[in-house]
């Protein structure tokens, strides 16, 4: 079921037709078909910067150890 609330009007008539042209502009906009997605693979830099700051975070995490006292 879908409602459409007019009143933008004072008549009637001229409330009515707006929503009947409301209800026509979202069904044309609901048969368009959507755009398909083609998808992209990484560039290399993304790929290496991605790399590099997984190597950074590794040896972040790896300093986190327990201190070994003398």
């Amino acid at each position: 079921m879908l409602i459409i609330k007019a009143g933008r009007y004072r008549t009637q008539e001229q409330n009515r037709s707006d929503a009947l042209q409301r209800l026509h502009a979202l069904i044309k906009r609901a048969t368009v078909p959507q755009k398909v997605r083609q998808p992209t693979a990484p560039t290399a830099s993304a790929r290496r910067k991605r790399l590099d700051n997984k190597t950074r975070r590794a040896q972040v995490k790896s300093l986190r150890g327990r201190v070994e006292e003398e």
